[in-house]
């Protein structure tokens, strides 16, 4: 598809728009979205006052009633010592990539404080940066997972590829963009949207820019939507 004049000048422009000042810094996002979740953890870790043992007579050993939580909790228990040792071993790269002091022990929610104030040191390195973002995404997301939070996807506009749909969605978790139309359908015979109909063809954000162009969108909308996404789901908890 040929690139009218207009289209052709925003794509020129989007390299600029990562150094936008207003822009919000992604791994200051998504940590902040962190050190706002992860105390509450330990809230749904602990037992329900009102759970009531299981009436069905399965239980546990002996033949005693289990309370019907112990698998959540069991989650939830996994999900705090892989964000703990998570952070202990991004914020130990961060310091040793900007060459400061080993840091000090402390709690989680210390050492996401900490990394919030070197975030201005992190974003000279971009690939630094990058890493830190992608470790921040991944634990805040399954932080968001163990609390039962929904992802929410934000309507950009552009057509599917596939089914010529105003059907395209961001998820701003996954950083992906998804057709949401169950009746799309792509070229390829090999395809699994030819045999599930729960499949659903998919854009990471790698593919975002290739997406705007093929679909005339707009590449900073669909970026543009993913930090509405982000700072939503983080501004309201």
């Amino acid at each position: 598809m040929p690139d009218s004049p207009d289209h052709s000048a925003r794509a020129a422009a989007l390299p600029d728009q990562p150094d936008r000042p207003d822009r919000p810094d992604p791994a200051g996002v998504w940590l902040g979205i962190l050190l706002r979740q992860f105390p509450e953890l330990s809230q749904e870790l602990a037992p329900s006052r009102s759970a009531r043992p299981s009436l069905t007579g399965g239980g546990g050993r002996g033949g005693r009633p289990t309370a019907p939580g112990a698998p959540i909790r069991l989650f939830v228990s996994d999900t705090i010592r892989d964000i703990t040792d998570g952070v202990v071993e991004l914020e130990e790269a961060v310091c040793e990539k900007l060459r400061v002091p080993r840091p000090q022990r402390g709690t989680v929610e210390q050492r996401l404080a900490r990394l919030l104030g070197l975030l201005d040191r992190v974003s000279a390195q971009p690939v630094l940066a990058e890493h830190v973002r992608g470790e921040a995404r991944r634990m805040a997301r399954r932080c968001s997972l163990a609390l039962g939070d929904a992802e929410t996807p934000v309507r950009v506009s552009g057509r599917c590829l596939h089914c010529d749909s105003v059907s395209l969605r961001v998820f701003p978790h996954r950083e992906t963009v998804l057709c949401v139309n169950p009746g799309c359908r792509c070229a390829d015979p090999a395809c699994t949207c030819r045999t599930d109909d729960r499949h659903r063809h998919s854009w990471v954000r790698a593919e975002w820019r290739q997406l705007a162009e093929a679909t005339d969108g707009d590449l900073t909308e669909l970026t543009a939507a993913q930090d509405e996404g982000t700072s939503t789901e983080g501004g309201s908890r």
